[in-house]
């Protein structure tokens, strides 16, 4: 209607005024209910091909939609492990700082855990004290197989030194093998110094951090019973009891809503028609209904590449492409143009947006022609148009939908 009245300011007005002031017909003679449209026709013809122009460049280069939702995600309160809930600390609708504990369910399994690493650790202490022992007794060994062999080969050399008369060449013989013997005494009582040595420096010190391994796992998970909020914000459907059964796959306690859910930016759906339009850090406005009377400026940060209703699935049959339905949109971000822009908005609203051409810089560019430059002036300044009809709606809406809709 707006349109329609601004086009009839510029054709049905002037080509009635020639008829008036200038042919001399008049209203209820010349000019009738009946007549009106003959004798206006060319007045009334340009307005409806104008009215049409006009409609066709706002929509096209001023996209306007109701698609619009705050989007937000909620945060699944889920332990890590299953578990009897023994201890609630909150309720639902409170408001949560992050790291405030939530609940906590029975860590009597870990517990008994942190005990038996306690008494391996404890074990692995007692055992590395008896290795050390050994280790002694295997250096003293190992020094007696020594001093065995140094005699034995001491007395071998002299020996053979008096071979003659005086020493048997059986006496030499026995000497030999006794050296022999000493020798693997000696071999032995050194592999077993190797052995208890790597027994305490090596194995039980292994075993040891194992153990303690294994008890700071079962002392995080002691840790992790106890769930805490990760952000801040409100926990709701929160209706834990003592006694209750929590499944961190089939059954989550509740959500939290984080604080500065549906803060950051609002999803908006356009006609696949704007894509060629809209742009990254186009300025644009949206009204939503729980901020009636409240228009909010915004800025395009991102566009998607691709429209959600072209998703396939693989599976086991063809999709046909006449199974699509539905028109996609072409979905795009906006934040808000200035800090805290959407703090009055609700998470999960429904509103309207308006996104405005800018061609600022290709007006300023020399190379553009004059005539081009005049037509995008006057594509910019139709967003005028769209701009009031966004407020119009935004008037509007709080009794289309509280008078008009039965207040739903």
């Amino acid at each position: 209607m707006l349109e329609v009245l601004l086009c009839s300011l510029v054709t049905i007005l002037p080509d009635y005024l020639y008829r008036r002031y200038v042919q001399g017909k008049r209203w209820g003679k010349e000019i009738t209910l009946f007549s009106v449209w003959y004798v206006l026709r060319y007045g009334i013809t340009a307005c409806f091909i104008l009215t049409i122009s006009l409609i066709t460049v706002v929509f096209y280069f001023h996209p306007s939609t109701s698609n619009v939702v705050v989007h937000f995600r909620t945060v699944p309160i889920i332990p890590d492990a299953s578990g009897r809930v023994v201890e609630v600390y909150k309720n639902t609708s409170d408001t949560v700082r992050a790291g405030d504990p939530l609940f906590r369910v029975d860590t009597s399994r870990q517990e008994a855990q942190v005990e038996i690493e306690r008494r391996r650790i404890a074990e692995a202490d007692a055992a590395m004290l008896v290795a050390a022992s050994d280790m002694a007794a295997s250096e003293g060994n190992v020094a007696e197989a020594r001093a065995g062999l140094r005699q034995i080969e001491d007395e071998l050399a002299t020996k053979e030194g008096l071979s003659g008369s005086a020493v048997t060449r059986r006496e030499i013989e026995t000497l030999e093998v006794s050296r022999t013997a000493a020798q693997g005494a000696l071999a032995a009582a050194e592999a077993s110094l190797a052995s208890a040595r790597e027994r305490l420096q090596t194995l039980l010190p292994a075993q040891k951090a194992t153990a303690e391994a294994s008890l700071r796992r079962a002392e995080i998970e002691i840790e992790n019973a106890t769930v805490r909020a990760g952000v801040d914000g409100t926990v709701e459907q929160f209706t834990l009891r003592k006694g209750d059964m929590v499944n961190s796959f089939l059954r989550p306690a509740g959500v939290l809503v984080p604080s500065d859910a549906g803060r950051r930016y609002v999803q908006a759906g356009f006609g696949q028609i704007s894509a060629p339009v809209i742009k990254v850090g186009m300025i644009g406005e949206i009204s939503c209904n729980t901020t009636p009377w409240k228009v909010i400026p915004v800025v395009v940060s991102q566009e998607q590449d691709f429209i959600a209703a072209g998703q396939v699935n693989s599976g086991e049959r063809l999709v046909d492409v006449s199974e699509t339905k539905r028109d996609g949109t072409v979905t795009v971000n906006f934040e808000p143009l200035y800090p805290d822009g959407f703090k009055d908005i609700v998470p999960g609203s429904q509103c309207i947006a308006n996104v405005y051409s800018n061609n600022h810089d290709t007006i300023d560019n020399p190379e553009t022609a004059g005539l081009t430059k005049v037509a995008l002036h006057g594509v910019d300044a139709l967003g005028l148009v769209h701009a009031m009809l966004l407020r119009i709606q935004v008037a509007m809406m709080p009794f289309r939908t509280l008078v008009f809709s039965g207040g739903h």
